[in-house]
């Protein structure tokens, strides 16, 4: 009536094996792949063209004598156009900031944009935060 059943523990000693052969085989993989990334290590040399950099001389030689439209925000004495220059330089970090000596003030101005268009555009987002800036076109003189 009543079978007799015989517990083997073999499955349990497999299962402790395939754990440990797994981790053995995780391991190897892991090390293997430290070994050989560290292992990508190089030297780049980039050979240009000399009129290469003849000519990126010529472009930044032409933009830096080019007129660009730009933004004052503010103008005063030395000290007062130094903190707004900082202030600013927070409130628009993508924008190029200077301060300006134009007797007899400071003038601190923002931006470098080659048309109106893109000048207005800023302009509206900075005159919500200084309400006196004004949008200027400088006379670039030329060598």
């Amino acid at each position: 009536m009543f079978k007799v059943q015989r517990f083997t523990f073999a499955p349990k000693i497999d299962f402790k094996i395939n754990i440990v052969m797994k981790t053995v085989f995780i391991s190897m993989f892991m090390v293997g792949f430290i070994h050989f990334s560290h292992a990508q290590k190089g030297k780049i040399t980039i050979e240009q063209d000399a009129s290469i950099t003849k000519l990126l001389d010529v472009y930044k030689t032409s933009n830096s004598n080019m007129a660009f439209y730009t933004i004052q925000v503010g103008f005063g004495s030395y000290s007062k156009a130094e903190e707004l220059g900082e202030q600013v330089k927070i409130d628009f970090a993508d924008l190029p900031s200077k301060v300006i000596f134009d007797s007899p003030t400071y003038r601190v101005q923002i931006g470098q944009f080659r048309t109106k268009l893109e000048a207005e555009r800023k302009f509206k987002e900075v005159r919500l935060k200084y309400p006196e800036s004004i949008i200027l076109k400088p006379e670039k003189t030329t060598l």
